[in-house]
């Protein structure tokens, strides 16, 4: 686990608006990325991720223009996913002004693109991106085409394969907590901190401050990704990160 931990909001995009469902379902339109960009890095937002979550399930391209727009105005680390199949489609998103790429659905299909981007660019810039459902005590599958599809694939043994082919942080993104904010799945992340060394980003589930508080105690992660909690102004990022600061966890407060 790293020392000072981060929030990273996270906005999932879809026909160029900010987009928000429950279980990968019922998606609703939000906001303008850009807007809601801006605000989260005024906010202190550590990163910031921007999921393109239609771009691989209906086989288009990339909204480059709009990932250049925002790339210009966030001066934190900048993560791009979604429709990323290609090296070449690496090296767009980093010619743009990307910082990190995250990678799902082109793993499952071809695992060298993560050790090519790796061996490019090196591990700290290429994360490995998972949507994975609980299917047994203490058992998880990674799911493919935006959690719609079973790949019989063990998550645990997916993160440790991708781990040693140069992926360098975990995105865990569990499908059965998405969006109804009960609390991230404490049980799964701390199974994959305990299977990897790579930093684990925590997504799905998050409602209230204490949840962000347990995944990066208990669930022993170093980051925690949220997304509907700060599109509609249920919880603050400064004000989180100040009640985490309270609670003795390292946070960077500027």
């Amino acid at each position: 686990m790293s020392a000072t931990k981060k929030i990273i909001p996270c906005l999932d995009v879809d026909n160029r608006k900010v987009v928000k469902g429950k279980k990968f379902l019922d998606v609703q339109e939000v906001a303008d990325p850009l807007t809601l960009a801006k605000k989260y890095v005024a906010d202190g937002a550590d990163e910031l991720v921007f999921y393109d979550i239609s771009a691989s399930t209906k086989n288009r391209g990339m909204f480059l223009d709009l990932i250049e727009e925002i790339a210009k105005e966030v001066p934190v680390p900048f993560i791009v996913g979604g429709g990323i199949r290609t090296l070449e489609d690496v090296d767009k998103i980093f010619e743009l002004g990307g910082n990190k790429v995250s990678i799902n659905s082109a793993a499952l299909t071809n695992p060298q693109l993560i050790q090519e981007v790796a061996d490019k660019y090196g591990s700290e810039r290429v994360m490995l991106s998972m949507d994975i459902r609980q299917t047994g005590d203490k058992e998880w599958s990674v799911y493919a085409k935006g959690g719609m599809e079973e790949t019989g694939i063990d998550a645990i043994e997916w993160a440790k394969k991708m781990e040693s082919l140069g992926a360098g942080e975990l995105v865990v993104n569990s499908i059965d907590e998405d969006g109804v904010k009960d609390g991230y799945n404490l049980a799964l992340n701390n199974a994959m901190a305990e299977a990897v060394s790579i930093p684990i980003i925590a997504s799905g589930g998050a409602g209230k401050p204490e949840h962000f508080k347990d995944v990066l105690t208990k669930g022993k992660a170093d980051a925690a990704l949220a997304a509907s909690v700060f599109h509609f102004n249920e919880i603050n990022i400064r004000e989180l990160k100040e009640y985490l600061a309270e609670e003795n966890i390292a946070v960077r407060n500027d």
